[in-house]
């Protein structure tokens, strides 16, 4: 199979995107875990709460770090293997993370060290502050972040220049607040969440199966699961809420995961299960329940959701359009700044929303004006993802969503009436699940940014002109390298964190001191002393 400059760069970054994002859940959702813990100590002065917060801590450390060191690669790389998209884009979507590094990750990274090595520097509310600090700076990360991909997912508050050949921003506000974005930052930061709970939750669970550390597993099951059993349920109510925002802003995207071939009658029923057939285009052996799809869409019994057929033919008409932006923008390029004909610039404007759908022609031929019909009908094919897939990866993710509000429910009810006794099979099963959380986020990331093809910012600039003229053995010898690299890194997170799950919790001098003063007081009111 012959190698494909831009197939291999969307190789090289979804590897370095989906790897860091092993570390961004876990790290969200413990930062908050670990406040909350340190918030009950502070309020019960009791010991156990500072142990269980320093032994979590420690965990949250070693992924916070590795975390770091893998996002700071994926920022170089949209210079590296994306420079067109970075010049194109750049004013727009440079500028969240310009805000996020200044105002989330400084908060973060200033406060962690204070958090780790303050213990004995610091009142305990100073410490609970600077505690809080850590999780609310590493929400703010995500916050930012979200926003400049959401902005790629739907485009808003910008708006092409001519002159510039540069998208530039008219509204930060809109930006900022964009419904996409916004869906986008409270789902995954609820996955994030969950991620965590699942992981204290099965360590916990570990404890007691091996029967240690009995006292901090069980308050540990209790924080994660009370915690994780909200955080699933807004993953689920969230979650609706990004298929929503998809019936306005990426039709396309809604109808492959639906494996929507043609537009129903409203309303459209959900396909619970199902084989996708992309060149058949058709779904076989589908089971349906009825209505679903349409209130999931459109909030309504009334509206149609639009199938991927009727879509493609929107797209060719966009084409067709676009050609015309794109006959403008270079007779306005010809003048070579010299005032623009009225005439010429209304054209322009007038067809200026559909000028990245002439771009898709650009894979085909050099200049759009040129292309032919079949030429126009394959690039309006091209906006049609391969559906199975994302079919797929979507019920999965779904699947064990509500996988995670039964477990997390189940363990509330029996830390909460049950007096914290867990039969043995129900720990097992915490155990087993704790890489499902991890699986469900990629699978979350994967539908977003595989549904979103052939675009790089949807609608407006196609994959293919985003990515930089290199070499196939640049980009061969650089995913090499991230490959070894990351494994590497991997093998380290992974030892690191075992290594420390089986040395469990420690007791540092004033935990020892409160044990002591404790154990000493039972003994006594027993008429017993130390001695005897």
């Amino acid at each position: 199979m012959e190698l494909d400059l831009v197939e291999l760069s969307r190789l090289q970054f979804a590897m370095t995107a989906m790897y860091h994002f092993l570390f961004v859940p876990l790290t969200l959702g413990l930062s908050v875990i670990v406040a909350i813990m340190e918030t009950v100590y502070v309020m019960t002065n009791r010991p156990i709460w500072r142990q269980m917060t320093k032994f979590w801590a420690t965990l949250f450390g070693i992924n916070f770090v590795l975390g770091v060191a893998t996002g700071i690669t994926m920022e170089f790389q949209f210079g590296m293997n994306w420079s067109y998209y970075s010049h194109y884009v750049g004013d727009i979507f440079g500028a969240p993370l310009a805000v996020e590094g200044l105002m989330a990750f400084f908060l973060e990274a200033t406060f962690v060290g204070l958090m780790f090595f303050g213990w004995d520097k610091l009142s305990n509310v100073g410490h609970l502050i600077v505690t809080w600090l850590v999780a609310i700076g590493s929400n703010f990360s995500a916050l930012w972040i979200l926003i400049a991909n959401g902005w790629m997912q739907n485009p808003v508050g910008a708006e092409f220049n001519p002159l510039s050949m540069r998208m530039e921003m008219t509204s930060f506000f809109d930006v900022v607040f964009n419904e996409v974005a916004q869906a986008k930052f409270v789902h995954t930061v609820s996955a994030g969440y969950v991620t965590a709970s699942v992981f204290v939750l099965g360590v916990s669970a570990w404890y007691l199966l091996k029967g240690r550390h009995l006292e901090l597993a069980r308050r540990s099951i209790a924080v994660a699961a009370s915690f994780g059993l909200m955080a699933a349920l807004s993953v689920v109510i969230l979650g609706d809420e990004s298929g929503y925002s998809a019936t306005h802003s990426q039709k396309m995207k809604l109808a492959a995961i639906e494996g929507m071939w043609h537009t129903e009658v409203a309303p459209a029923s959900f396909t619970l299960v199902g084989f996708p057939d992309d060149l058949a285009r058709e779904t076989h052996y589908a089971i349906h329940i009825p209505a679903v799809m349409g209130l999931i869409g459109t909030r309504s019994l009334t509206k149609e959701i639009p199938g991927i057929a009727e879509l493609v033919e929107n797209a060719e008409a966009r084409i067709r359009t676009g050609v015309i932006a794109y006959d403008a923008l270079m007779k306005i390029q010809a003048l070579k700044g010299a005032p623009i004909p009225e005439a010429l610039q209304a054209q322009f404007e007038a067809h200026s929303a559909d000028l990245g759908f002439a771009f898709l022609l650009k894979r085909y031929v050099d200049d759009p004006r040129d292309a032919t019909e079949h030429q126009i009908a394959l690039a309006s094919n091209d906006t049609v993802p391969t559906v199975w897939p994302l079919f797929w990866a979507f019920r999965i993710m779904v699947a064990l969503g509500f996988g995670f509000i039964g477990t997390m429910l189940y363990f509330f009810y029996r830390a909460s009436f049950r007096k914290m006794e867990f039969p043995r099979p129900a720990l097992r099963l915490a155990v087993f699940m704790i890489p499902a959380p991890w699986i469900a986020a990629e699978l979350g990331w994967f539908v977003a940014e595989f549904g979103r093809q052939p675009w790089t910012v949807d609608g407006i600039l196609p994959t293919a002109l985003s990515a930089s003229h290199l070499s196939i053995a640049d980009l061969l010898i650089t995913l090499a390298g991230f490959m070894i690299f990351y494994s590497i890194l991997f093998v380290i997170e992974m030892s690191l964190m075992i290594k420390y799950i089986r040395k469990g919790p420690y007791m540092d001098v004033e935990e020892t001191n409160a044990w002591t003063a404790q154990h000493t007081a039972r003994l006594s009111s027993a008429d017993i002393t130390p001695a005897e």
